[in-house]
């Protein structure tokens, strides 16, 4: 098997491991480029191709993620990860790639490990390598490994609700509030959302975002319904997808370009958290970007002439 034939076998795993790494698919792929390029320009074939690999695109990751650590201290207003499409009807390979893809909600919760905590979280307990594997990766013993892995955990588990809904149940809920929200139907929107559901943007200060999180069933109903059909009256359009693997929607403005995603979080047999992504530089990736400005000046004067 040629160089370029075992890479491309191995991409989707590397994509894999970097995507949870960094919450970005723009600087993952970069780290998989790069470590294409080093695999590629090295001399004598390693014993393990997937080891070698691995072990580049997890070490690459950890150098990015430190530099990204202090640029997202500075970032304006709550950062998400950038959105990721795992619809098996979008793009089978990416799906398939992504079967085990973490939510946005835990891999917020990755965010809160060191860079190396999270590396060795993603190898051991995400891609089931062993301890000897992690510790190549990472550069330290196995029993550091360990203990790296022990704080890790107790992290990831003080974070994560007791209580996740199964997908049939999130798909479900889904469906009936994406219904409620075409229709603007504030009574059906409430019945959906958890009394203390929030709803929260990133449009990282380049794009029109929430001043603040909103908070309740009953606000966040109402600023739903009734921002959604001034947007469906300049020609605003919704499309309910799964986005890293929790329903969810992608909005595009009038020439389908895209304008923002949401992403539902279901717990207990209702929606939990909303959040929007809107910031232009995460949304790259899932086709032409919508200019959000242009839209929020449109819907303020279409909401002028209704009064």
């Amino acid at each position: 098997m040629s160089k370029v034939e075992e890479f491309e076998e191995l991409r989707p795993l590397l994509f894999s491991i970097a995507y949870r790494m960094l919450g970005s698919v723009s600087e993952a792929e970069d780290a998989v480029q790069e470590a294409w390029l080093r695999f590629d320009g090295s001399t004598t074939r390693p014993t393990s191709t997937k080891a070698f690999l691995s072990t580049t695109v997890t070490r690459i990751s950890i150098d990015v993620l430190r530099s990204a650590r202090v640029r997202r201290e500075e970032y304006v207003g709550p950062w998400f990860p950038e959105p990721l499409l795992t619809d098996p009807y979008q793009d089978p390979a990416r799906s398939a790639e992504l079967a085990d893809s973490v939510s946005m909600a835990a891999l917020l919760l990755l965010e809160r490990l060191s860079p190396l905590e999270r590396s060795v979280f993603v190898l051991r307990e995400v891609f089931g390598f062993g301890f000897d594997e992690v510790a190549a990766a990472v550069g330290r013993s196995e029993a550091a490994c360990r203990q790296l892995l022990v704080r890790a955990r107790r992290h990831m588990q003080a974070g994560r609700p007791r209580f996740e809904a199964d997908r049939q149940e999130r798909q479900e809920l889904a469906a009936r509030f994406f219904d409620a929200l075409r229709e603007g139907d504030v009574a059906g929107l409430r019945s959906v959302l958890a009394a203390d559901v929030s709803m929260v943007g990133d449009g990282g200060g380049k794009a029109p975002q929430l001043a603040r999180a909103v908070v309740g069933a009953e606000n966040v109903a109402r600023l739903l319904a009734s921002v959604i059909p001034l947007m469906a009256r300049i020609d605003v359009t919704f499309e309910p997808h799964e986005i890293n693997g929790r329903p969810g929607a992608v909005f595009r403005d009038r020439d389908g370009k895209v304008l923002h995603i949401l992403a539902l979080e279901v717990l207990g047999g209702q929606i939990q958290t909303i959040r929007s992504v809107i910031n232009p530089d995460k949304l790259g990736h899932l086709g032409p970007v919508a200019d959000a400005w242009a839209v929020d000046r449109e819907v303020k004067q279409s909401r002028l002439r209704r009064t």
